[in-house]
């Protein structure tokens, strides 16, 4: 696996290169010498986060459960910030 560190300038004159670079390892994306973001592949992104639900799965009941929400309307004021 190669890391490869490139400028935010490089990645938009040549996304392309960015992209096959990604395909040997992470890519690093530095904007004014600093670090900002990382390009990867899904696969490369999968095996970091695993296979964790979203927070949409998380909450959805157990198949063949429903329920129906009810709540209340709550009535919110704005008033002027005290400084």
């Amino acid at each position: 696996m190669t890391m490869t560190c490139i400028s935010s300038r490089e990645l938009n004159q040549n996304i392309t290169k960015a992209k096959r670079d990604a395909q040997h390892g992470p890519v690093f994306i530095t904007s004014r010498n600093k670090t900002t973001h990382v390009l990867l592949t899904v696969e490369d992104y999968r095996k970091i986060t695993g296979d964790r639900k979203s927070i949409l799965d998380a909450l959805q009941p157990p198949e063949g459960l429903s329920f129906d929400l009810e709540t209340e309307r709550v009535d919110i004021q704005l008033r002027k910030a005290e400084f």
